[in-house]
């Protein structure tokens, strides 16, 4: 991987590649992802999401053939080494307006120990905390103190979280539509942002890609009684 890319200031480890892809790169995905049909949108309470490749399940990922669109950007992904030689196989697609978020979570053990995201169209926070039962003494588990710092994520991004990162933290996104830049920004540099700085939010879609290892493909099925 790209050391040169490494955030110093968070835990092991993020990677922070700005400028990812281009400008046309960005509205082309764009169009790609609001021509998709309804059908393919799950309305959620804070955000609207689309799944590619399948439904990540204990059981299994009945494997779906990913798009040629995205599936370009699934192997440019896999071929930074980013799932240890495994190659991607999973896109879930995340729309929020400004105000919306996600509650802070973990994204769990269906997936290799790897996240990596691509942003379109606006910047984000992504805040990171200590998860729950973790902090010592007897202070109240609020997200307030168990929050560590936050990553500027800005548009055509590419940004993975592994190790600690992944495995250790949880990671969510304020419901707001303004952001005012602190030091607990620990990209601020990387990012090209000063601390300080408020940011508006517009509607930010994420492409979060991943390797599911767990899978079933379907031609198996097939002539099974």
């Amino acid at each position: 991987m790209f050391n040169q890319f490494v955030i110093p200031g968070a835990l092991p480890t993020v990677y922070y590649i700005p400028d990812f892809i281009s400008e046309d790169e960005e509205s082309y995905l764009l169009q790609q992802v609001y021509k998709s049909p309804k059908t393919k949108w799950t309305q959620l309470s804070g955000r609207r999401l689309q799944n590619w490749g399948g439904l990540p399940h204990p059981k299994g990922m009945l494997v779906e053939k990913i798009p040629d669109w995205l599936q370009t950007y699934c192997e440019k992904i896999s071929s930074l080494g980013a799932f240890s030689g495994k190659k991607a196989n999973h896109v879930l697609m995340n729309e929020y307006k400004p105000g919306e978020g996600i509650m802070p979570h973990e994204d769990g053990p269906l997936y290799h120990p790897t996240v990596t995201t691509i942003s379109l169209g606006s910047h984000t926070l992504l805040d990171f905390y200590t998860p729950v039962n973790t902090l010592e003494g007897d202070a109240p588990q609020t997200e307030e103190n168990r929050y560590l710092f936050s990553l500027l994520v800005k548009p055509r991004s590419l940004l993975i979280l592994q190790d600690e990162m992944y495995q250790h933290l949880l990671h969510g996104i304020r419901p707001c539509t303004q952001d005012t830049l602190t030091d607990k920004v620990v990209n601020l540099s990387t990012a090209g942002a000063l601390s300080g700085e408020t940011l508006t939010r517009s509607t930010r879609v994420s492409l979060t890609v991943r390797h599911v290892p767990k899978v079933i493909k379907t031609k198996l099925m097939l002539g099974r009684k």
